[in-house]
């Protein structure tokens, strides 16, 4: 069958990213057709460290979803890290994130979106073809559970289905792979004490490990050993992780804990992005940028994103404009803001030790405030990575080491 009116646009994938252009397209007017492939409306993405870093508050709170995350108990999380070069770096007066599982994320948020007027929600379909108008994305055709098959038509199409973006492959746009020589294993974890609201990162050189504190008193405790460790893993995953979870600081305790899930593995994890856009189509969240989760900014730019795409395409989209040059600003803003970023979290993902200019920095940060601030804006990527190339930081990184 075929949609009679169509719509404005099609967006396939109803996680983080794609719920969220969903409802601000609809907010801005349009037509939205909303497509996800799981039925179930309270699905959930289980791989993921479920921290959103303080740079995507503001789409938050615009979305209508902070309230919605502080009543149910989502930790309002400051960032601090640990590195062998001085030890911890904590800014206790920084601006918050968000630390909330998926599984109570991801329902809340959808049903936030297909609650929006102009939101049409298509659960359980798969998407098996673009259409096209003389060459152009024009829309999907999807299919069901019973191999029926449907028509969305639209002026934009837009893939927010992850990694492996299906609309990426039909619109042949590829992805620049890097890669990623550490790999993954977590578990949750429920009564650790001294309890912690911060999103604690190790970079323990060249391995890492993370904790993230979630509602009802749970946290996610993540380790990212480098790849010469696998065989270890893959022999005794349960004993190889308690045994790095048990030589972090301040992070042992939680063995003490009660472990509430089992411990779940991702041995391969590249880096990979893409164009955000080309004619007709455009890319947000995981299917335009997918990164190191150890830095916990995948949540966050999910969010940050879509709203970039909106804000930049809604008035052509709905005025009959220039739709095309209105996603190549939003390509272009996508670049600015994040291949820097990108770039360097790859980089550090290959598993390398860390540089001389680097090991200087964290431990600077131990001691000026201003040196911790520079590292926590980036990290929370409030500001981008360039700030850590300002000569003024140099100096009072240096003049911090010789104090």
């Amino acid at each position: 069958m075929s949609d009679r009116g169509g719509f404005d646009v099609v967006v396939v994938g109803a996680s983080i990213a794609g719920c969220t252009a969903a409802r601000l397209f609809a907010r801005a007017g349009a037509r939205v057709a909303l497509v996800e492939r799981r039925p179930d409306p309270a699905a959930y993405k289980v791989t993921c460290t479920h921290a959103i870093v303080s740079s995507a508050v503001p789409t938050i709170e615009r979305l209508g979803l902070a309230p919605l995350l502080e009543a149910r108990g989502a930790v309002l999380a400051r960032p601090e890290a640990w590195t062998p070069y001085g030890g911890w770096i904590r800014l206790p007066d920084a601006p918050h994130g968000y630390c909330v599982t998926r599984r109570t994320l991801d329902p809340m948020l959808r049903e936030l979106a297909t609650e929006t007027p102009g939101v049409e929600f298509l659960p359980g379909k798969t998407v098996t073809r673009l259409l096209g108008d003389n060459g152009r994305p024009a829309g999907v055709e999807v299919e069901d559970s019973k191999r029926d098959r449907r028509a969305i038509r639209a002026r934009l199409v837009v893939g927010a289905d992850g990694r492996g973006s299906t609309i990426a492959r039909l619109a042949r746009v590829p992805g620049r792979v890097r890669p990623h020589n550490r790999f993954f294993y977590f578990a949750y974890w429920r009564g650790i004490r001294p309890r912690s609201t911060s999103a604690r990162l190790w970079l323990l050189d060249p391995h890492g490990a993370a904790a993230f504190p979630n509602e009802d008193d749970v946290t996610v405790v993540v380790v990212a050993p480098h790849r010469s460790r696998l065989p270890e893993f893959r022999s005794d995953p349960e004993g190889a992780y308690r045994r790095m979870v048990g030589g972090l600081r301040d992070g042992s305790h939680a063995l003490e804990a009660e472990r509430v899930s089992k411990l779940i593995g991702k041995l391969d994890v590249p880096n990979v992005m893409r164009p955000a856009a080309r004619p007709g189509v455009a890319f947000v969240g995981d299917a335009a940028l997918a990164t190191d989760p150890l830095f916990g900014v995948g949540c966050g730019w999910a969010f940050q994103s879509a709203e970039w795409l909106v804000d930049r395409t809604h008035e052509a989209l709905l005025d009959g404009g220039e739709l095309d040059r209105a996603l190549d600003r939003y390509r272009q803003a996508f670049w600015r803001r994040l291949a820097l970023d990108h770039w360097l979290i790859s980089d550090m993902s290959t598993g390398r030790n860390l540089r001389l200019g680097e090991r200087l920095m964290f431990r600077a940060a131990t001691r000026d405030p201003a040196v911790a601030q520079a590292l926590e804006e980036t990290l929370a990527r409030r500001r981008s990575s360039a700030r850590l190339f300002d000569p003024r930081l140099t100096v009072r990184v240096l003049s911090a080491l010789a104090r």
